[in-house]
């Protein structure tokens, strides 16, 4: 069973979420040249800061930016074994004037702790709407779950985000570990946490959808 064995499997990935290594500050992966450059926010948790704030994939998109010559300052607001409610917490001081973009990438950790599906779709639905009352486009990143709490969980939590998205009318990254999990080559040598390629491909199954998302909001606003 191809279904079994993954979830099965993926449960060992998902420790990521309880990974070790620092809680990075928040910070831009390349400062900003002048005024006229848009800022995007990547909300996420351990996913987000590893193998390291330097290699991690906001700062992989952000020479994705550079290299498509986008007027665009990556933050990597990731903190280590962050929730969909710490994410609800941190999310407004982190929206100021000049962010434009909100990208979502939470979700693992509710998934292990068994968090009610209902309070994970509540937790990202609140996020979006602070994003969205301050005109903030947002991208989600879908997550999956082991069956831990048994397979009506997983079902349930599979189903939240491409849900959520639907509600609130953002684009959606359907597995932002797509090509990482369970690839060894894509981890460190701990088996759970991306090396700098598992970032890189990350990256990649961020932004096809990212890189229109950025294309539009910037056409639709003057620069600042």
């Amino acid at each position: 069973m191809k279904a079994t064995l993954r979830f099965s499997l993926i449960i060992v990935l998902l420790c990521i979420a309880c990974g070790t290594g620092s809680s990075p500050i928040p910070t831009a992966a390349s400062a900003a040249s002048s005024r006229s450059v848009h800022r995007l926010v990547v909300l996420g948790d351990s996913l987000a800061v590893s193998p390291s704030t330097a290699q991690s994939f906001p700062a992989q998109l952000q020479r994705m930016v550079d290299d498509a010559e986008l007027p665009w300052v990556v933050v990597n607001a990731g903190v280590s074994g962050d929730t969909t409610t710490g994410g609800v917490r941190r999310v407004e001081p982190l929206l100021g004037p000049d962010v434009d973009v909100l990208v979502v990438a939470l979700g693992a950790n509710d998934g292990l702790r068994g968090v009610a599906p209902e309070i994970v779709s509540r937790n990202l639905s609140t996020i979006i709407e602070v994003a969205q009352r301050r005109d903030i486009a947002v991208l989600l990143c879908g997550m999956e779950t082991p069956p831990t709490h048994g397979w009506d969980y997983t079902v349930a939590f599979h189903r939240i985000f491409p849900a959520t998205a639907s509600k609130h009318s953002v684009p959606l990254v359907p597995f932002l570990l797509s090509g990482v999990a369970l690839v060894p080559e894509m981890n460190g040598s701990d088996g759970v946490h991306p090396n700098a390629a598992g970032a890189g491909r990350i990256a990649e199954n961020v932004w096809p959808f990212l890189e229109s998302l950025l294309r539009a909001t910037v056409s639709s606003r003057p620069s600042a």
